[in-house]
C-alpha cells in the first residue's frame, strides 16, 4: 500500500511516539514504522514490567506503562502505525522521500531517524543442547514480558551485566528461587544492584554460580533442568522451569549506513550519526535524527534526552516544510490538543 504523509518516523520507541506529539502539535502528520511488530521499541521488547526511575513527573513508571501513555498522548494526532517490517529502501530528494517496506511505499516531506541504536537482535549463548527447542515452547526468553508468569517459579538468569542482575534482584521477592549464572566471577552491573543480590544471596533467595556458563537444557513437553559448566567443563544439574539470557543485544546498522549518512563527527559515538545539535539535521538535508541513534558532542542518551530533541527536531520539520513560516513557540496549556 502507498501511504502520504508529511513526516516519517523510523521507530516506535519512546523518542519516536513523542515526535509524533511534537509533529501533530505544530499541525504535521507523521507515520511510524518499525521492524518490531509492536510500539515501544527497547521498552517493550526487553524490559516492559522494569521501572524507570528518571522520567520527569513519574518517580517511578514501569517501561511498558510509558509506552501505553506515550502512544495515548500521540492519538488526538491520529498517526500511521507501519510495524512489523523494516524500512530498506530510501529514495528522493528533501520534501520528496520515498520510504519502502516489503509491503508499504511511504511518500514523507521529512523523514525522522528515531531507531534507538539501530536495529537489534538478542545475543544467543552459543552451543547450548537444546537451546531452540525450548526457545519454542518459551522456557528460553532474552526478555521478560510478563514478570507475573514466573511467579512461584525457580529460574535461571544467565549473565553478568544490569539486566541480569536487576531481575535477578526483581524476581526474587517473588519466584521460588532464583539462580544467577555467569562466566565470571564478578559483576559489570551498578554496585549497589550487585550489593542487593548477594544480600538475597546471604538470605537464601538467590543462589550464585561462579564462574559457570550453560551447557545444555532438559526436559520432556516443559524445562526441567539446566545443566552449567565451568570452565574446566566441571558440571551442575539445576532444576528450573525457565531460563532468561541476558546477554545483550547485537546492533545492527539497519538500512542507515547504506544511505550515505555520516557517523563522523565531535562526540560521535560507534553505532550513531551525526547531527547538527540546533537542529538534528543530519549530513543529508531533510533527515533528522533523534534519540540514541544521533551523536553530537555532550550527548547524554538518556529518554529524557531523545524527549527534548524531538521538539528540536519538530522545529526543524516546520523549517523544512514551511519555510516561509516563522516559528513561535506553543504552549499546550494554551492551545491544547484535538479532542
Amino acid at each position: 500500500m502507498d501511504y502520504t504523509t508529511d513526516v516519517a518516523i523510523i521507530g516506535a520507541g519512546p523518542s519516536g511516539l513523542f515526535m509524533v506529539f511534537e509533529c501533530g502539535f505544530l499541525g504535521y502528520k507523521a507515520a511510524v514504522l518499525d521492524a518490531l511488530p509492536h510500539l515501544g521499541g527497547q521498552l517493550a521488547a526487553l524490559y516492559p514490567e522494569k521501572p524507570i526511575y528518571d522520567i520527569p513527573g513519574h518517580p517511578k513508571v514501569l517501561a511498558g506503562d510509558l509506552v501505553k501513555n506515550l502512544e495515548q498522548q500521540a492519538a488526538p494526532f491520529a498517526p500511521t502505525y507501519l510495524l512489523g517490517e523494516p524500512v530498506d529502501g530510501l529514495e528522493g530528494t528533501p520534501g520528496a522521500f520515498t520510504l519502502k517496506t516489503a509491503s508499504h511505499s511511504i511518500h514523507a516531506k521529512v523523514v525522522v531517524i528515531a531507531g534507538g541504536g539501530g536495529m537489534f537482535v538478542p545475543r544467543k549463548p552459543v552451543g547450548v543442547e537444546n537451546l531452540e527447542r525450548f526457545e519454542q515452547n518459551k522456557n528460553v526468553v532474552y526478555a521478560i514480558r510478563n514478570k507475573a508468569a514466573l511467579e512461584g517459579k525457580t529460574v535461571v538468569i544467565a549473565g553478568g551485566g544490569d539486566s541480569a542482575v536487576d531481575w535477578a534482584v526483581e524476581l526474587a521477592e517473588t519466584c521460588a528461587h532464583v539462580h544467577v549464572v555467569h562466566r565470571r566471577p564478578d559483576f559489570r552491573a551498578a554496585e549497589e544492584t550487585v550489593r542487593q543480590m548477594m544480600e538475597l544471596a546471604e538470605s537464601g533467595k538467590i543462589t550464585i554460580h561462579t564462574p559457570y556458563q550453560l551447557k545444555a537444557l532438559h526436559g520432556d513437553d516443559a524445562l526441567r533442568e539446566v545443566v552449567v559448566a565451568d570452565m574446566d567443563g566441571t558440571e551442575k544439574v539445576l532444576s528450573a522451569s525457565h531460563v532468561v539470557c541476558c546477554f545483550g543485544l547485537a546492533p545492527n546498522p539497519g538500512p542507515f549506513a547504506k544511505w550515505g549518512l555520516s557517523s563522523e563527527g565531535d562526540g560521535v559515538e560507534r553505532g550513531q550519526l551525526a547531527v547538527h545539535r540546533p537542529t538534528m539535521q543530519t549530513s543529508q538535508q531533510g533527515i533528522l535524527a533523534i534519540g540514541d541513534i544521533a551523536g553530537y558532542a555532550g550527548k547524554v542518551s538518556l529518554i529524557l534526552t531523545g524527549f527534548a530533541e524531538a521538539a528540536v527536531a519538530a522545529k526543524q520539520v516546520q523549517a523544512l516544510i514551511n519555510p516561509e513560516k516563522k516559528f513561535k513557540v506553543q504552549y499546550s496549556t494554551s492551545k491544547g490538543v484535538p479532542a
